[in-house]
């Protein structure tokens, strides 16, 4: 793939950048440097490579995912300043 002056104008417009004429042939060429360097790195064999989430090769510890309330209602009521029945107590709003 090969990004021309044209190409970069309607990136430039789709993006919603100003970009100079007069910059446009460089910047064409930086985005054809960017796609060659992707391109080599298309060529490397990864068939035998395992997918690495970290360099350490250590897991993050795991946990159950169960949903809980928290178990934590007399705390969280304790910073309001009036509640009802376990619940917040809020002023009315009518429109």
């Amino acid at each position: 793939m090969s990004v021309d002056k044209t190409t970069v104008a309607k990136i430039a417009r789709l993006a919603r950048i100003n970009v100079p004429e007069e910059r446009q042939e460089q910047l064409a060429s930086e985005l054809n440097g960017i796609l060659d360097w992707i391109a080599e790195l298309d060529q490397v064999d990864t068939d035998n490579v395992e997918p690495l989430a970290s360099v350490t090769g250590h897991g993050l510890p795991q946990r159950d995912d169960a949903v809980t309330d928290g178990n934590r209602v007399d705390e969280v009521l304790a910073n309001v300043p009036e509640t009802a029945s376990g619940f917040f107590v809020v002023p009315k709003v009518v429109e």
